[in-house]
């Protein structure tokens, strides 16, 4: 890959994965995904942290170039999670004097993963604000449990002025992916990270107290210009703050009528000023996508075809999503369809009840079937409520 310019003493030893169609299994990444590891250069030498088991022999190849015959004296273990630890007992056993610096749940957790050789006496074990110097660099740590798993620390460079930051700032696509910062890492965040803000919005007050010229992540392009940016954005998604003034309507229709009926809606939104509307179909659009949308805007109609005395479950499937990932401070209208026992309101209320600061359009539709001229007076007066 091309040469990741950061500081004449860290280098990128990274890989851009442009062949993964499905990260974690579960998202899709048209972009493919980079496995971000860094080494810096000093008196002592350190890695930050491996890459996914897809990756390891180019970031071995890319690690011994890097190292250039010398020996590391450090392995940063920021967060275990396999994408970024896969190759930790590899390069354990390679380099067997190499120290591996964790904090107490790393240490707890990493014998789940690897059986490493002497683990005990080449344990580091830092705590909240310990550092360790390289030389002219010296390395501070801040702990960020549940950003997005328990063991996750972030790793601050006072000689450059860089922080490594785990999983944060990341986002889907290779960094040589030409495209929009925003909508990657928005679709990235709230899927992966979107159920932990209050422990995001902690590990931001740590980081305003740092002077940070440059941000490490994990996944995706480093970030050297207009920090503020970024992390501004990252306030606004880890509050739950709406981003942008809508109306997502996104639909889950069987045989195509509620379809049509959320289409009408759309329309109907437009004639009355929303300022922005989106539509989303859940049958055949990117579920992530969908999830990314219900956060950034401000007001969402859920339109969905009621099925088993239930919600058609590509509905279901998203309501499960959002409420997992603590979807709050909306606004919602409800469409719901059914040719003889309309059910999907109900469904979705419940589902509804259990999220926090929801305000709930008084006016629910109920379709039989087919739309017909009095629903269509039913959505006009849903759109000047939720508009409202």
């Amino acid at each position: 890959m091309e040469k990741v310019e950061i500081t004449d003493t860290i280098k990128f030893i990274g890989v851009n994965d442009k062949s993964i169609r499905l990260f974690e299994s579960q998202y899709v990444v048209p972009n493919g995904m980079s496995y971000n590891s860094y080494l810096i250069e000093d008196e002592k030498i350190v890695i930050m942290d491996t890459v996914d088991k897809r990756a390891t022999d180019e970031w071995v190849k890319n690690l011994e170039t890097a190292l250039n015959g010398k020996n590391p004296d450090y392995l940063v273990i920021s967060h275990l999670e396999p994408d970024h630890a896969y190759n930790i007992k590899l390069i354990a056993d390679k380099y067997p004097n190499m120290k591996l610096v964790g904090n107490v749940t790393t240490f707890r957790m990493l014998p789940q993963f690897f059986n490493i050789e002497d683990l005990e006496g080449r344990k580091v074990i830092v705590k909240e604000g310990d550092e360790i110097s390289l030389g002219k660099h010296t390395l501070q740590f801040f702990m960020a449990p549940m950003v997005h798993w328990p063991e996750v620390m972030v790793t601050y460079d006072k000689f450059d002025k860089v922080l490594f930051a785990a999983d944060g700032f990341g986002k889907f696509g290779t960094i040589d992916t030409d495209e929009d910062w925003t909508c990657e890492a928005r679709r990235y965040y709230f899927n992966i990270v979107g159920k932990y803000g209050a422990q995001v919005q902690a590990l931001l007050k740590k980081a305003a107290t740092l002077d940070i010229k440059i941000i490490c992540p994990l996944h995706g392009p480093i970030l050297t210009e207009n920090l503020e940016y970024y992390i501004g954005k990252y306030n606004i998604w880890s509050s739950y703050t709406p981003e942008d003034d809508g109306v997502l309507v996104v639909y889950a229709s069987i045989h195509g009528n509620t379809e049509k009926a959320a289409k009408k809606m759309a329309e109907i939104l437009k004639e009355n000023g929303a300022k922005k509307v989106v539509l989303s179909n859940l049958v055949t659009d990117d579920m992530a996508e969908a999830v990314e949308d219900a956060f950034r805007y401000d007001k969402v109609i859920l339109a969905a075809s009621s099925y088993n005395t239930e919600v058609f479950p590509p509905m279901e499937q998203f309501l499960s999503h959002l409420r997992g990932k603590n979807y709050q401070n909306r606004k919602i209208g409800l469409i719901e369809n059914g040719s003889w026992a309309p059910s999907a309101a109900k469904c979705m209320k419940e589902f509804i009840d259990g999220m926090k600061n929801i305000t709930l359009c008084n006016k629910i539709i109920t379709i039989k079937s087919t739309m017909n001229e009095e629903n269509i007076v039913e959505m006009k007066e849903l759109a000047k409520e939720i508009l409202t």
